[in-house]
């Protein structure tokens, strides 16, 4: 049997790829609160507020998996960690800027 065409343009790789990592709940939010520097799980979990340790723990290790963040473990005592953004994450801090402003200029929330 035939594939049917559609005849639209298909959605560009790229733009799905990033949609598959940025699209996910939260994932934005983590990355805007590291976009200040270097924070541990507590205070990250304190600036992304309604997430979950689980969660915050699943997307961390998601984000640094496709090395937007860092994790770094400090021997202490305390045994302390921060997360921090990578190079390629930090370039997404004026991507992230620029889509807040296009949706407060444009998008509506419905409640």
């Amino acid at each position: 049997m035939a594939e049917i065409e559609h005849g639209g343009p298909a959605c560009d790789a790229a733009i799905s790829l990033a949609f598959s990592v940025l699209g996910k709940r939260w994932n934005g939010m983590i990355i805007d609160a590291l976009s200040g520097g270097a924070l541990s799980f507590v205070a990250l979990r304190r600036a992304v507020t309604g997430i979950s340790d689980a969660v915050l723990s699943d997307r961390l290790s998601e984000l640094a998996g496709v090395d937007l963040v860092s994790r770094e473990v400090h021997a202490g005592p305390p045994v302390s960690v921060d997360y921090a953004l990578t190079p390629a994450g930090e370039a997404l801090v004026p991507v992230l800027a620029q889509l807040g402003t296009w949706a407060s200029e444009n998008l509506r929330v419905v409640r």
